[in-house]
């Protein structure tokens, strides 16, 4: 019965938080069209704008580490789920381009915590076979947090238009930082052994540099961090303006695929984590689920880069890029046990601090090279552009899939 117990009184919740992490980031989705024709903004604009939040996010990562293995996420998420709802207010309230891009900023901070409370609470109350199992079953609950931001955020626009769809989200915020404080339990503190050094800020720190500068964790690392780069780039904003300069639909129809992206994340998340778990259960390498999603997200892809117009293929395509680019905290995880479990939060936000900087530099090179062919007559990007931005990500994938699959296979988890 404890599983279900701490599913109840960890995971839910924190996967709440998690939904709000996956709704900050793919509201600009939808509402990043209407705002580049309401408030004039460039390409460039657009993904600087949505770049703000992974900038924020991966400042945050370093400093997020230290305090979820001091303070648990209990602690640090609550605080965090105000600061989100504070940034969707400002974002709300903002008038223009500046405003705007504070707002961002602070959701960055607000929601930088969501996927790594998971991994460290997970690390914590689960056993080390069930951490990538209930882990799939969290970012399946979080990914609905995309689907919040699509076909209902569409659904909402004419009553409430984007400032009260923000200042809904605010609320929701609030309503789930009280619900982590009532409900999520604090790990009892580890006291320090008898006559050994007592735990302090400055060794937190220290230890964080050593992490950093592993072998283990640069051999890994780096090629984890393009798992989810796609997501975060294309779902995170650029995926509805490429259903609507390269497929030619309307806001409905993109609003459409992106649910039922969603919705394929969903099934992907609890795919991958139970995948992984079977793998570690049987023997088999730990980076395998991994460099088989890679794989497979580099030869879809290259299906995008071919222009499809066909609203099947389409769907498919985007479908199957979904289920195979939800395998991040799988690799995450792997990467996370090669460490010591105290270390969890420190490794995970070491790991997601890459990710987020990669999201951050791909997602503001993608709309620096749509901004190479002039706008079309419909006020869009060119579809070359698109095409171009895609043999970016999928070289970044490939790269990732060979280093992953040349490294060393196993490793003890080591104690820095």
């Amino acid at each position: 019965m404890l599983v279900p117990r701490m599913l109840a009184r960890v995971t839910f919740p924190l996967a709440a938080a998690n939904v709000m992490n996956q709704a900050a980031r793919t509201v600009m989705a939808i509402v990043g069209p209407v705002l580049a024709v309401e408030l004039g903004l460039s390409a460039v604009e657009l993904g600087v704008l949505a770049a703000c939040l992974f900038a924020a996010y991966a400042a945050a990562q370093l400093p997020l580490g230290v305090a979820l293995d001091a303070f648990g996420a209990r602690r640090v998420q609550t605080v965090l789920m105000v600061l989100a709802a504070i940034g969707f207010a400002i974002f709300a309230l903002s008038p223009g381009f500046a405003g705007l891009a504070v707002a961002r900023i602070v959701l960055g901070v607000g929601v930088s915590a969501g996927l790594m409370a998971l991994i460290k609470a997970h690390a914590d109350w689960f056993e080390r076979g069930r951490v990538a199992y209930v882990t799939g079953i969290a970012t399946a609950i979080g990914a609905l947090g995309s689907a919040l931001t699509t076909s209902p955020v569409q659904a909402l626009l004419p009553a409430f238009g984007w400032r009260g769809v923000f200042w809904g989200l605010c609320l929701v915020a609030l309503a789930v930082a009280a619900w982590i404080f009532l409900s999520v339990p604090d790990k009892p503190r580890v006291q320090p052994h008898a006559g050994g050094p007592a735990r302090t800020l400055r060794g937190d720190i220290a230890l964080s540099g050593r992490i950093l500068t592993s072998r283990t964790f640069w051999r890994f690392g780096p090629a984890v961090a393009t798992l989810s780069m796609f997501n975060f780039a294309y779902l995170g904003l650029w995926a509805g303006p490429w259903l609507r300069d390269v497929a030619g639909m309307d806001g409905p129809a993109r609003a459409g695929v992106l649910l039922l992206y969603t919705f394929a994340m969903v099934v992907g998340s609890v795919l991958t984590g139970s995948a992984a778990s079977r793998a570690n259960a049987v023997g088999l390498p730990s980076f395998l689920v991994p460099i088989a999603c890679l794989v497979v997200m580099v030869a879809l892809q290259a299906g995008l880069m071919l222009q499809p117009s066909q609203p099947s293929v389409v769907l498919v395509l985007w479908l199957a890029i979904a289920v195979f680019g939800t395998a991040g905290p799988v690799g995450y995880i792997a990467v996370c046990q090669m460490f010591p479990s105290e270390q969890t939060g420190r490794v995970s936000t070491a790991v997601n601090t890459l990710t987020l900087g990669f999201a951050f530099l791909v997602q503001a090179a993608i709309g620096w090279i749509l901004d190479l062919w002039p706008r079309t007559g419909s006020d869009g990007w060119d579809p070359d552009g698109y095409s171009w931005a895609l043999v970016l990500t999928a070289a970044l994938q490939a790269l990732a899939a060979l280093v992953m699959a040349t490294a060393q296979r196993r490793s003890r988890a080591i104690s820095i």
